[in-house]
């Protein structure tokens, strides 16, 4: 029975190095394919057109290129651009290009499935699968990357991690892809052009902070009273807004970093007067800004999308208070692109 050939992209490119020495040949040829695989994004052995015959067929005998392939485009109306990304082992992600007059957005994900239990999310039904590779998560923002191009004339500009999955709980793997990208032998990406989004995880936030990280953090608040966070979202038993705050708190100490809440207001839910001044309070520590997110319904009835009033009485006692805050307007909502319909019709 044949081997398992390695996935090449899991090699440093010191281990590159090396490989090729014990193969009787130049360290250098080890930069060379480096280069071949973060820089130029090769496909295949056969595409490092620098190499010769002989040490393409080698690498091809020794290792594999799990590139993800882009099963499904699909295009919104308001030009949102969806993709199914099927993985080297058949599983699917799915990842989004959101373009506006400035800017284009990749919003990518992290795991197939996700850690999580959010009632009003369409992806944490599905559970995790898996923790997405480095290279997946990098292969998606060259995807996009592309698309871009091709149909907007100019390169992706911003990266948020709002797809399937929990960031937090894919840490790793999420730093190295970000390091990837922002690496001038990558993407050469600014990190301030990346958001982490987390649903509240305060021991990574702590470790993201420790870290030193220089990528933005964005939370999915939602709610600033435990009671109806742990309604909408059963993890915040475990995770309780006090440990969040605490978490944050030391983020910002540390990084200096202001706080992005994104927050869904839905009727009957979190749509009081008392819902906002609990918000207002929990966003004192810190300078933040709070991104108040048109709701997608996922079918089943239960989240509403709130009245404008409600969303007015939000804005107005936000601003009163000194917070910043935006009213966005979700995008690709008739391909199922937008926030918390990933996956939705998979």
């Amino acid at each position: 029975m044949e081997a398992k050939k390695k996935d090449i992209r899991a090699l440093t490119k010191e281990q590159l190095r090396d490989f090729f020495v014990s193969q009787g040949d130049k360290a250098f040829r080890g930069n060379q394919v480096y280069e071949w695989l973060w820089q130029k994004s090769a496909h295949s052995f056969e595409g490092m057109t620098n190499l010769s015959k002989a040490t393409r067929d080698m690498l091809e005998a020794n290792f594999v290129i799990n590139h993800i392939k882009v099963d499904q485009m699909q295009r919104s109306n308001d030009g949102t651009i969806k993709n199914a990304v099927r993985l080297h082992d058949n599983l699917v992600v799915e990842s989004v290009l959101i373009p506006t007059s400035s800017r284009t957005t990749a919003c990518v994900s992290s795991q197939v499935g996700c850690s999580l239990d959010c009632r009003f999310c369409a992806t944490a039904r599905l559970k995790r699968m898996r923790n997405l590779n480095p290279d997946e998560i990098y292969d998606q923002v060259v995807a996009i990357d592309n698309e871009s191009r091709l149909y907007f004339d100019r390169p992706l500009s911003n990266i948020v991690f709002m797809g399937m999955g929990e960031p937090l709980m894919n840490y790793n793997n999420v730093l190295k892809a970000i390091d990837k990208i922002t690496s001038t032998e990558g993407l050469a990406m600014s990190p301030k052009r990346i958001t982490v989004s987390t649903s509240g995880v305060p021991k990574m936030i702590k470790k993201m902070a420790d870290d030193g990280v220089r990528f933005k953090l964005a939370v999915s608040l939602h709610s600033a009273i435990d009671e109806i966070r742990t309604r909408i979202m059963p993890f915040n038993a475990t995770f309780t807004l006090a440990d969040l705050r605490e978490a944050l708190e030391y983020w910002y100490a540390k990084t200096r970093s202001r706080i992005t809440y994104e927050y869904v207001v839905w009727r009957g839910i979190n749509d009081t007067q008392k819902d906002v001044d609990a918000l207002v309070d929990f966003c004192r520590f810190a300078p933040s800004k709070v991104n108040l997110i048109e709701y997608n319904p996922i079918d089943d009835g239960e989240f509403q999308q709130a009245s404008n009033s409600a969303i007015d009485m939000y804005v107005n006692t936000l601003e009163r208070n000194g917070i910043t805050v935006t009213v966005r307007r979700s995008r690709g909502k008739d391909i199922d692109a937008a926030c918390g319909q990933l996956a939705n019709k998979q």
